[in-house]
């Protein structure tokens, strides 16, 4: 299993960076430090509604004797043009607005009568609000002392221009494209997400919602791998049912190769009279068809069709989506560029004896609690049993070498979630 891996890996690489807008680039990965080039805040500027004061004037300021002072401007956010504080002044000043130059704190309205002069604070906001739909009051009433630097945001208290603000491999989400914007940058180099076809093969298979005839089942191989391919963090687009019919197989291959960043099959891997999916990629590229030591997922193909990387499944539901989380996960997240490829691996107490064949690496379904740090076993080995495996959050890993695990050893766990 180890050597498979370390093949596919070594045959693919990061997708190319390219240049994309902040919303086209979200779920990307970055492909170069950011460094910001302005400070964040660009200036000094008030956290809330209130008045741009001198600290002086509010020195030992009471609601029964409070400080007075004359309002000179009102200064709302993206003002350009700002009056200068000079002693016994102020001005009315609005959050997010640029703190006035020769004003050392800004009182909240709530500290003041609103420029009401009745000297109480409870109507403060009313108060406040009326006096800004009939002009600036001409003196207000300053109920509490105020000290140095209140409610200012200062310069730069954020980010400083040269500060590097995130580094290559950064997913970008909301927050972080929010940042790229406030720091004034319109795109970003990334790494795309892959675009990822998924298709699963047989003539048995048939649409989830479509009468199932004798001998049919639904197809819930491509829905399970698109899913997962999407929640890798690629881009994932579904082809379905692919019958056993080369003719079909191939018009499929081409109508899907100009999309493709990589392509995920599941069915055909093993030896059948009726597999024709070796047949088709034969005809296409070199495609790598090997027998595992793992338990389950034993059948394994990959290579390349028309230079696009290829890994083919097997078509057992079980096999198949833990086959993706070994081998295809760490494919999508290298061509990513994502610094974490693997799922993370945790130790843990296993609460049940277990059993494996010899000779192969076992993953049994399980459910893993980080309060207690242990594991229980969820369903049995077979690899048709889906029920089981959407129960699990967790991949119990027995070695090669170990055909039994009592009850109470520590295991290794892969995690399938968080």
């Amino acid at each position: 299993m180890d050597e498979h891996l370390a093949d596919v890996l070594s045959d693919v690489v990061p997708l190319p960076a390219i240049e994309l807008q902040l919303l086209d680039a979200q779920g990307c990965r970055l492909a170069e430090d950011v460094s910001s080039e302005v400070d964040l805040p660009p200036f000094d500027n008030s956290s809330m509604d209130g008045y741009a004061v001198r600290t002086a004037d509010t020195a030992g300021a009471t609601e029964q004797y409070p400080s007075v002072l004359t309002v000179i401007g009102e200064i709302a956010a993206g003002a350009g043009e700002l009056p200068k504080v000079g002693p016994g002044q102020t001005a009315r000043i609005m959050t997010g607005a640029p703190v006035p130059p020769g004003a050392e704190a800004v009182a909240p309205v709530e500290w003041t009568d609103g420029g009401s002069g009745t000297g109480k604070a409870a109507d403060a906001m009313t108060a406040a609000s009326t006096s800004a739909s009939s002009g600036a009051s001409e003196e207000v009433r300053v109920l509490r002392p105020v000290t140095e630097g209140a409610h200012i945001r200062r310069r730069g208290s954020d980010l400083s221009a040269g500060e590097r603000v995130l580094e290559a491999g950064a997913l970008l989400g909301p927050t972080q494209l929010g940042l790229l914007a406030a720091i004034g940058r319109g795109t970003v180099r990334v790494r795309p997400r892959p675009r990822v076809v998924v298709l699963s093969t047989g003539s048995e298979l048939v649409e989830p919602g479509e009468p199932v005839g004798p001998g049919q089942i639904s197809d819930s191989n491509s829905y399970t791998l698109t899913a997962a391919a999407q929640d890798a963090g690629a881009i994932a687009y579904r082809v379905g049912g692919v019958p056993d019919d080369a003719a079909v197989l191939r018009a499929v291959l081409e109508d899907q190769l100009g999309r493709a960043d990589l392509i995920v099959t599941s069915g055909g891997v093993s030896v059948g009279a009726y597999d024709v999916v070796k047949e088709v990629f034969a005809e296409y590229g070199e495609v790598d068809f090997r027998r595992l030591r793992m338990q389950p997922g034993k059948p394994q193909g990959f290579g390349r069709i028309q230079g696009t990387p290829l890994l083919a499944l097997p078509g057992n539901p079980v096999s198949s989506y833990i086959s993706f989380e070994l081998f295809v996960r760490p494919v999508i997240r290298t061509m990513m560029g994502a610094p974490d490829i693997h799922r993370p691996v945790v130790r843990a107490v296993c609460t049940a004896e277990l059993r494996s064949p010899a000779g192969r690496r076992q993953f049994l379904r399980g459910w893993y609690s980080s309060a207690d740090g242990e594991v229980v076993p969820v369903g049995g080995e077979g690899s048709h049993l889906v029920g089981a495996l959407a129960r699990a959050n967790c991949l119990i890993a027995v070695p090669e070498d170990e055909t039994s695990v009592a009850a109470g050893r520590t295991v290794d766990v892969v995690l399938l979630t968080g």
